[in-house]
């Protein structure tokens, strides 16, 4: 070491943002391919980053994010990589300040008059329809055409029942405990459901539909549940298999995989044959 310069830092031997980046990729068994289908950054510009060229990147909180983004796919945290892009380019963008007080006061609409003539309208129109009902309904009963015997009308509500016997409280009753019974199981019979729950652990995780639209990607954090449903196929990306219980038309799938395993899985309505 020469005269006059100062001892290196400790963090001047880590790895730079785009290395870490890359060798989290790596370690997670991705191709850089597949991480561009998964979070929908450009190939060019995951090669750019992973060479530690941010300049593709449309800016620093564009920069930013992307970062996020590329070490959630890989399953690492990326507040840290974050925190070493601002050290070393001039620190996180200062926000935006917020407009003063005087000018939302100034702004604010002012509050608006009560409608008397739609008021007035609306009375007119409920007298009129009153007037007219009770005349037409006294009309009615000194025809006789209408019989207003509430006795006769239960019937109607629920058709099919037995009288006599107390059947009618029993049979109405069953249909709405069949239904809260399929609301609880909630997995419907066309349909393939897929639940993830992050039970051991967090992970990374991707789900797209049969035509590969994504659903939802991101990391889903130890406690964490989520449902999917499609009418024929989940596509699922797990980054950290060992750390998910999976249900599969509510089944659930034993051993999905194990601690740091990327698990790339696909079901479909008639999954699992046995749960």
């Amino acid at each position: 070491m020469s005269i006059g310069n100062s001892p290196e830092s400790p963090e001047d031997d880590r790895p730079s943002v785009g290395r870490s980046l890359q060798q989290a990729r790596i370690n997670a068994g991705l191709t850089v391919d597949e991480v561009s289908s998964t979070t929908r950054v450009r190939i060019p510009i995951v090669h750019a980053i992973e060479q530690d060229d941010f300049t593709r990147c449309g800016g620093r909180v564009y920069a930013r994010g992307h970062i996020r983004t590329l070490a959630r796919a890989a399953g690492v945290d990326p507040v840290p990589l974050v925190a070493q892009y601002d050290a070393e380019h001039g620190g996180r963008p200062a926000p935006t300040p917020a407009a003063p007080l005087f000018d939302a006061e100034r702004i604010r609409p002012e509050p608006r008059r009560p409608n008397w003539t739609a008021a007035m309208v609306a009375a007119i129109v409920a007298v009129v329809g009153f007037v007219g009902f009770t005349v037409f309904n006294g009309g009615a009963k000194s025809e006789g055409s209408v019989t207003a015997d509430p006795a006769s009308a239960k019937p109607s509500k629920a058709p099919g029942t037995k009288s006599g016997h107390g059947k009618k409280g029993k049979t109405a009753s069953d249909p709405k405990a069949e239904a809260s019974a399929s609301a609880i199981a909630g997995v419907p019979a066309n349909k393939v459901t897929v639940k993830l729950s992050a039970d051991n652990g967090q992970t990374w995780m991707s789900a797209k539909d049969h035509n590969g639209k994504l659903l939802e990607e991101g990391v889903l954090k130890r406690g964490d549940s989520k449902t999917f449903t499609d009418k024929d196929r989940i596509d699922l990306v797990l980054g950290n298999a060992g750390a998910v219980r999976l249900f599969v038309n509510g089944k659930e799938i034993k051993n999905p995989g194990t601690d740091g395993q990327v698990q790339r899985l696909s079901y479909t309505r008639g999954d699992p044959a046995a749960g």
